[in-house]
């Protein structure tokens, strides 16, 4: 279990190194900024690569919706769900860290006023979409994350490639909805970064803990009842983590 978690908390702090970086680094640079599309990409590399080093250790989460969301769709231990949720928001607060640190070597950053990569609807929406079009498009788009996670995992799909099919969809998602939540999809994403934001992302963070959880959950259920074989698969995100 300490290897699985270990592997959580590094894949988590990949991730939100990897993709809130690009954000708060690259999205606007003057003249090479990488903007939506780059952020998008940002994001859905570090789950390719840190699936793949870490499918076989810990089934490759990196995300609490993730894990409620295959513990709901019968693939997952409940007993590990809340370790696994600790180690990941461990490791994208001290990805979040790591950012503001760099981040506060430019003169005039200010975490408060730049917003640093966090979520928001409303006025703090990237777009300024409302409380219940932020709730409905990151309770869908967690739900049909889950729906891909558990189809690319299954023993029916291709083997090797379901790292590939989840960073992919991951880039998606983004392309869709930076513009209206900034994109959570993670909680543990929203609150390495709303930490450090520190006043209105950490006000509106229980949005992006209770409906991306509810869409796993949603997701996870869907999968089970409608898609899965008749076979339940008990393991993780990925392939089967090492024993031990």
């Amino acid at each position: 279990m300490s290897k699985r978690l270990s592997a959580e908390f590094f894949g988590t702090f990949w991730l939100v190194l990897g993709g809130c970086g690009a954000a708060v680094f690259s999205a606007a640079y003057p003249g090479l900024g990488i903007g939506f599309l780059g952020v998008a990409l940002a994001f859905g590399l570090t789950v390719v690569t840190m699936a793949y080093a870490c499918a076989g250790i810990s089934g490759a989460h990196f995300n609490p919706a993730i894990t409620v969301g295959l513990f709901f769709g019968g693939r997952f231990s409940g007993k590990d769900v809340i370790p696994y949720i600790v180690s990941q928001v461990l490791g994208a607060v001290a990805a979040a860290a790591v950012i503001y640190v760099i981040a506060s070597g430019k003169p005039g950053f200010d975490a408060t006023a730049s917003g640093f990569a966090s979520n928001g609807y409303g006025e703090h929406s990237p777009g300024g979409y409302s409380l219940l079009a932020c709730m409905v498009c990151e309770f869908v788009l967690t739900a049909m994350f889950l729906i891909v996670i558990h189809g690319a995992t299954d023993r029916r799909a291709p083997a090797g490639f379901g790292p590939l099919a989840i960073g992919l969809t991951l880039t998606v998602i983004h392309l869709i909805s930076i513009p209206v939540t900034n994109t959570s999809v993670n909680p543990a994403r929203s609150t390495g970064v709303a930490l450090f934001q520190g006043t209105w992302a950490v006000h509106q963070l229980w949005m992006f803990w209770l409906v991306p959880l509810l869409g796993g959950a949603v997701g996870g259920l869907l999968f089970r009842s409608l898609l899965a074989e008749n076979t339940p698969q008990v393991g993780s995100a990925l392939p089967e983590p090492a024993a031990g």
